[in-house]
């Protein structure tokens, strides 16, 4: 299971021109599922974007875990695209929609986040805050 995180001001996600999630201060998590992924990873995942310290502390250092700030969660298929051989990425590696959906729910639900719509095809409108991007893989990745 793979998750790219960003530190976000504010987020949005739309679907056919309508926002259907929006968040403030927090965390935009883009969530790929992997066909070999199983709750465990999307417990571990959860567990570890929710412990991530890396929004500033007193001192403005990087030390202070999400908290109480809003998270927002897409569902993201394409980071599993493989395109080490030619230009047109493969995606054989991404669960298949069924287990993605349901690992991409227990994940949303573990870490209280707000969500996309699964399977979608959605807009994401999303104002970093500072150059934080992250990506976090299950252990078992």
């Amino acid at each position: 299971m793979r998750a790219l995180v960003q530190r976000v001001t504010r987020a949005s996600v739309s679907v056919e021109g309508r926002v259907v999630s929006s968040i403030g201060p927090g965390l935009l998590v883009l969530l790929g599922v992997g066909r070999d992924d199983a709750e465990r990873d999307a417990d571990w995942l959860a567990d570890k974007v929710r412990a991530l310290r890396i929004f500033p502390d007193a001192d403005g250092r990087m030390n202070e875990p999400p908290g109480d700030r809003e998270v927002l969660c897409v569902s993201q298929f394409t980071l599993y695209g493989d395109v080490r051989r030619g230009n047109r990425p493969s995606y054989v590696a991404a669960a298949e929609p069924a287990l993605a959906e349901a690992l991409y729910e227990r994940f949303c639900s573990r870490l209280g986040a707000q969500r996309g719509i699964f399977g979608a095809m959605m807009a994401i409108e999303l104002v970093n805050d500072g150059p934080v991007t992250l990506l976090v893989e299950s252990p078992s990745r």
